[in-house]
């Protein structure tokens, strides 16, 4: 455990500087591709970040042999959107009463609601059906699950775009422009995709030094390895989309902020999902299904409360952490 810890901390910087790197870059791409906040949030840079963690499902399941290793594919397919419905979406809330004195809408949330409230409404329809065909007697029927789950998504993807919706602000000047001594403030299209291509292989980068080293740390700890599946490894790997949420939560960008979380929630419910259905038993454990569960409600919970007081609140979203610590301590005492 000699060089974990401090390759821990150096891949949680290098995470921390490809964050900025990335959101600045993927604000310049939706401006140089005309397309609107949301489509930005909810696919650009939801899809961006959510790479990390779908990588280690996918080579858990597709080239691992075992039933570990499936088990661990799964356990992380379910820890992601249990992540972003709980400890991201508390982040969110908490960085945006934390900022609230250099923002210039103080401790409100202004963003594209219907935007956020549609990602919501994808992911919780979808959520349900995916949980549901754990019970599907044949692995056909799951086949078919799977395929629609990837025509949902390929819907979601379309009517986001058609939507309309707010134009991205102008960005801050480029920082591979800058770098290079070319015009920052228009930077070409190459430079903008070299910088998002740049920041998105040190997130990918990142995510993975830092989970390979708290996969050393925790053995060393013997922490159980349904903690780590279920919680660990999926807190690391969406450290991206919340340092993407603070740093435009402190910009102000809240349609960005939210729709990096909401977008990545749609994402990871219909693409991994489906990798699971179609290459697994899918036979969720009693842990997965209390995760999935959660997420649904903490998903649902702030949904209903954009939807009675028409705006999201900062302190609905914060106490969504809440449900991230009881499943913890659920986890813990369990297993004690």
């Amino acid at each position: 455990m000699g060089t974990a810890v401090p390759l821990l901390l150096l891949s949680l910087a290098i995470i921390l500087v490809a964050a900025e790197l990335f959101t600045n870059s993927v604000e310049w791409l939706g401006h140089h591709l005309k397309l609107h906040e949301g489509a930005v949030g909810s696919i650009l840079a939801a899809v961006g970040t959510a790479m990390p963690e779908t990588m280690i499902p996918l080579v858990a399941i597709l080239f691992s042999t075992g039933k570990a290793a499936e088990e661990i594919g799964v356990g992380a397919i379910l820890g992601a959107p249990f992540m972003l419905s709980t400890a991201a979406f508390a982040v969110t809330g908490l960085s945006v009463l934390l900022f609230a004195g250099r923002r210039r809408q103080g401790t409100d949330m202004v963003l594209d609601a219907d935007i956020v409230r549609r990602d919501f409404g994808y992911f919780i329809a979808v959520y349900v059906l995916a949980i549901v065909s754990t019970a599907l007697p044949a692995h056909g029927l799951k086949v078919g699950v799977a395929g629609l789950l990837l025509g949902l998504y390929g819907l979601y993807v379309y009517r986001t775009l058609k939507d309309e919706g707010g134009a991205v602000e102008e960005p801050q000047p480029l920082y591979l422009a800058r770098a290079v001594g070319a015009h920052a403030n228009e930077p070409s299209l190459l430079l903008t995709a070299l910088q998002f291509s740049l920041a998105l292989g040190m997130i990918i980068g990142g995510a993975k030094v830092f989970v390979t080293n708290m996969e050393d740390v925790a053995g060393a700890l013997g922490t159980p390895p349904l903690v780590l599946a279920l919680i660990l490894a999926p807190l690391a790997t969406e450290l991206p989309e919340k340092f993407n949420s603070i740093i435009w939560v402190r910009g102000g960008k809240d349609t960005l902020a939210m729709g990096n979380i909401s977008g990545a929630l749609v994402f990871q419910s219909c693409i991994p999902v489906a990798v699971g259905l179609l290459f697994t038993d899918w036979e969720l454990e009693q842990a997965a299904l209390v995760s999935a569960t959660i997420a649904l409600a903490s998903t649902s919970i702030v949904f209903l409360s954009m939807r009675r007081q028409g705006l999201l609140s900062a302190g609905a979203l914060a106490r969504s952490g809440l449900f991230y610590l009881g499943f913890v301590v659920w986890v813990v005492l369990a297993k004690a």
